[in-house]
């Protein structure tokens, strides 16, 4: 079980089709014009999959939210835990609030996206909180992050105690929050739960 964080290509963001992101795309740009801020629409189209090449981003929320959760309330506000973790969407603009489109997101009758630079200095802020180890993979092309805490952080977290260490699926939510906004900006494109 669990859901999938994924990066969106172009085909998908402006697709029509079942599985497409168009009608989330468009109210977007309604909602960023209205804003007075520019529509987004560079974004990138699919590659060829590299492992390891950074081009596309998948993780698996799979593990227990529980400590992730005490852990955002210890170290953020309200309005920061709801922009960390009240999203379907993330995107590589930087937006003061939320977006909330009326479009079924298969999770609620509303489609809350957020800016991928808000989400990433809250994730460096519980990074920091935690001492994340640098050793986390850099990239997340392909369940990388869920892959590494299921082996080489046990291994790291013998030698190398911490926060980080006392509770690793915190550790994996940290990880994946803030590699996943570092995606979104790096190649400028949509995350999405699918």
């Amino acid at each position: 079980m669990g859901i999938y964080l994924v990066s969106v290509a172009a085909e998908d963001w402006f697709g029509e089709e079942e599985g497409g992101w168009a009608e989330v795309a468009s109210g977007l740009n309604a909602e960023l014009r209205r804003r007075g801020l520019q529509p987004y629409e560079d974004v990138p189209p699919a590659t060829a999959f590299v492992a390891g090449s950074g081009q596309a981003f998948e993780e698996k929320a799979a593990p227990s939210m529980t400590g992730f959760v005490a852990l955002c309330e210890s170290y953020l506000s309200r309005e920061e835990l709801e922009i960390l973790c009240g999203w379907m969407v993330i995107v590589p603009v930087s937006l003061d609030e939320e977006v909330s489109l009326p479009v079924d997101s298969g999770y609620g009758e509303r489609t809350v996206v957020v800016g991928a630079p808000q989400v990433l200095l809250l994730a460096e802020k519980l990074a920091a909180a935690i001492d994340l180890p640098p050793e986390i993979p850099a990239t997340c092309d392909n369940l990388d992050l869920s892959k590494w805490f299921r082996s080489r952080a046990k291994e790291l977290a013998a030698t190398r105690t911490g926060l980080w260490s006392t509770d690793l699926d915190t550790a994996f939510y940290v990880a994946v929050f803030l590699r996943a906004a570092q995606h979104s900006i790096r190649r400028r494109c949509p995350i999405v739960y699918s």
